[in-house]
């Protein structure tokens, strides 16, 4: 798989949230959006991450960035994701791992000299044309916000 480069195009996806709503790219044509993937509802990292996102989601939208978030859970999981930690945006649950892969998001991994597939933690800032205007890699759990900001130059 290609992996998705700053200036191009971002694929086009659809999915359903964690309401059981659909929910597309086209829907967030003229607003600046943060899709972000993540493993796993209710990981000590994960959580992290989307506690700071939701710490920081006011001024994100102040600065007109707008939050999605992806993982492979269920419908049902990201519900009480979301009510447990007050999360204010949407959460696309992917278990088929179609988005996952469009973004290049799902892929090898290590741990404990173990080699598996799974989720690839990664940020992609997209522009108002609907083009990835930023790429992070090497996600901030805990201060995301800021290197997101900090990405933009914000």
């Amino acid at each position: 798989m290609v992996s998705i480069k700053e200036g191009t195009k971002a694929p086009k996806f659809d999915g359903i949230d964690q309401n059981g709503k659909e929910i597309s790219l086209d829907q967030y044509k003229g607003k600046k959006v943060i899709l972000y993937f993540y493993p796993k509802d209710n990981t000590p990292g994960c959580t992290a991450e989307a506690c700071n996102l939701r710490d920081n989601y006011n001024d994100l939208l102040d600065k007109g960035l707008d939050v999605i978030g992806v993982s492979p859970d269920t419908k049902v999981s990201h519900t009480k994701f979301i009510n447990k930690f007050d999360l204010p945006f949407r959460l696309i649950s992917d278990p088929d791992k179609k988005i996952l892969k469009l973004y290049d998001a799902w892929g090898e991994k290590k741990m404990y000299g173990k080699t598996y597939d799974g989720v690839l933690r990664k940020t992609f800032i997209i522009s108002e044309d609907q083009t990835i205007e930023k790429v992070i890699e090497k996600v901030k759990t805990k201060d995301h916000t800021n290197q997101i900001f900090q990405e933009l130059n914000l």
